[in-house]
Formats: C-alpha cells, structure tokens, sequence
C-alpha cells in the first residue's frame, strides 16, 4: 500500500480519502441491526465502516427483513379467518388492535431471528 502523508507541524500524517459512495436510505430495521451491530459485535460493525460497506450492508439487510416480515403478516392475516372487511366495517379498533398485534409479532419473529445468528 503506498501511502502519501501531509506534514502538520512536526507530524506525518496520513492523507486518506474514502471513496465515494452512493448513500441509501436506511429504513426501520436497518437502524435496529446498525444498533445492535454497534452494542453488541463491535468488531463486524467497525470492519464494514472500515472498508466503506456499512450503508450498503445495513440497506440490504433492513430491506430483506421488511420483505420477510410483510410476508410473515400476510400469512398472519390469511390464517385468521375472523379478520374480514366486515369487522374492519363494524369494529375499527379490533381490526386495528389484531393487525398492530400482528405485525408486533411478525417484526419480533424475524428481528430475533436476525440477531441470534
């Protein structure tokens, strides 16, 4: 590796520059395992950043378990034959609470499922 320094008074100091890179939006989930990235495997975290792979590796990642957990839900709601138009109709606040319910337990599924890798 050939390397250029710059001297700043009486020290060298390597001249660096990252290459440039296309920065993604970083959805919900991508930001959970770039939080648990940093808490918990430091070294990964800090390899990716590195080696200028962190946004793409967490937009990825973020977009994989967005695409998981829909279909997780999807499934959720086909298996429950009680969660209709009908009850979206008539009661609003069921058909809300069983959908967040839902959704809660899709993201929990997958999001534990990531992190215990």
């Amino acid at each position: 590796m050939n390397l250029k320094y710059i001297k700043n008074n009486d020290y060298l100091i390597p001249n660096l520059k990252l290459e440039e890179r296309q920065n993604k939006n970083i959805n919900k989930y991508g930001l959970i395992i770039l939080s648990y990235l940093k808490e918990n495997k430091y070294n990964f975290y800090t390899e990716l950043l590195m080696t200028n792979k962190l946004n793409n590796y967490l937009f990825s990642v973020g977009k994989e378990i967005e695409k998981r957990v829909s279909n997780l839900l999807e499934s959720y709601i086909k298996n429950d034959k009680t969660l209709t138009e009908k009850l979206k109709e008539t009661n609003q606040l069921e058909w809300v609470s069983r959908m967040n319910n839902y959704k809660s337990m899709a993201e929990e599924f997958i999001l534990s499922e990531y992190l215990n890798k």
